[in-house]
């Protein structure tokens, strides 16, 4: 702080800056040049301008430190100059001093009204003259400093915020590329999984906001949709992997991963894992009440489940499995329509089929990008 010091006193003291400009307005050429012979020896310049108008475009031109306003000028008096000298935002703060042989009361105070910081009586007095200005100079001095100062404040605000935001936005990354690797290792045993959580969220994604819902909504989706079959990594792999239909009691087990993927995830303070969650426990579900873990119906299953249902079996019908081959656009299709007010929602269901050809590229975009990430993983093994 006491470093500080020093550098604050010279910003508002006066003494500091070179030639200080006042200007001085009255149509008297003799007025102008008496009270410029008594400023100039101080050090100030002096700028003369003999009627309202003048005096308003050299400020706008070059705004002064002061101006001496004479009051009683032909054609704009001075009052309305102050009044429009206050108007003008680079020249709002710049200090008014009229000078006036006026003495009523009444013309003072209109004075104030529109603006004017101070007065001198005519005849002016040179010692008071220069006590005014060199005092008025001092506030304006002060004024300029506190806007310097607020205005690199506000930059330095801007900055660091910005920083805040790029700190926030790598470590958002980070947390969202470590959830997308956890989702994959749940999966680990299968390649094709890593295509299948890239292409199920961006579909998912998708329907999201053709249904309308917010851009964070549907942001949301997509970071949390990875985590639908995270619960899978409690299950043994006899079962997740084997070659053919599982039979009663493997289902059975099999279905347990919507449970452990909800335990996982319970209890979260951030956002899109609780979403992450509710997603993961119910993407089963079925909307007539056959699915599981709890047999939820309609819209008892929370919309982002009703979402990810869809794309996660539009996804999983179009790719190979141990049990299965990769079903064509056409069957994959049909079935998602024979499933609509069965086992999908029927809203998200006409989204999709009235959707079908960009849901269609950001499936094949998914592959494609999957298989040069693994063709990359594989050089770099080599």
């Amino acid at each position: 702080m006491t470093d500080a010091a020093p550098a604050y006193k010279s910003q508002i003291d006066p003494s500091e800056t070179k030639h200080p400009k006042v200007m001085v307005v009255d149509d008297e050429l003799l007025n102008l040049k008496l009270i410029a012979a008594m400023l100039k020896p101080q050090g100030y310049e002096v700028i003369l301008a003999n009627d309202g108008k003048e005096c308003l475009a050299k400020a706008l031109a070059d705004p002064p430190d002061l101006i001496l306003l004479d009051i009683m000028m032909p054609g704009m008096n001075g009052f309305e100059v102050c009044a429009h000298l206050k108007k003008e935002e680079s020249l709002a703060q710049v200090p008014v001093v009229m000078v006036t042989a006026l003495q009523d009361v009444n013309d003072r105070v209109k004075a104030l009204d529109e603006g004017a910081d101070d007065f001198l009586t005519k005849p002016v007095d040179r010692m008071e003259l220069r006590a005014r200005v060199r005092s008025l100079l001092k506030v304006k001095a002060y004024n300029d400093h506190m806007v310097n100062y607020r205005q690199e404040l506000e930059s330095e605000v801007k900055r660091r915020t910005l920083e805040l935001a790029k700190a926030h936005e790598k470590l958002r990354g980070a947390s969202l590329e470590t959830i997308f690797r956890l989702s994959r290792a749940a999966e680990f045993k299968d390649e094709d999984t890593g295509a299948h959580i890239i292409s199920m969220s961006r579909i998912s994604a998708r329907l999201a906001s053709r249904m309308g819902l917010s851009d964070q909504t549907v942001e949301s989706i997509l970071y949390a949709s990875p985590m639908h079959d995270i619960g899978k990594i409690g299950i043994p792999d006899r079962i997740l992997l084997k070659n053919g239909p599982l039979n009663e009691e493997e289902w059975s087990i099999m279905r347990l991963h919507t449970i452990y993927g909800g335990q996982i995830l319970e209890n979260s303070d951030i956002g899109f894992l609780r979403l992450g969650e509710v997603i993961a426990t119910t993407h089963h579900e079925k909307v007539d009440g056959s699915g599981y873990p709890k047999g939820l119906k309609g819209r008892e299953i929370p919309l982002a489940g009703r979402i990810v249902a869809v794309a996660d079996v539009f996804d999983a019908l179009m790719s190979r499995r141990p049990y299965k081959p990769a079903f064509s656009v056409d069957q994959a299709i049909n079935i998602i329509k024979e499933g609509r007010g069965r086992h999908f929602d029927c809203d998200v269901v006409d989204v999709f089929l009235g959707d079908l050809p960009e849901l269609q590229r950001i499936w094949n975009a998914s592959q494609e990008e999957h298989q040069m990430e693994m063709a990359e993983n594989l050089k770099r093994s080599l």
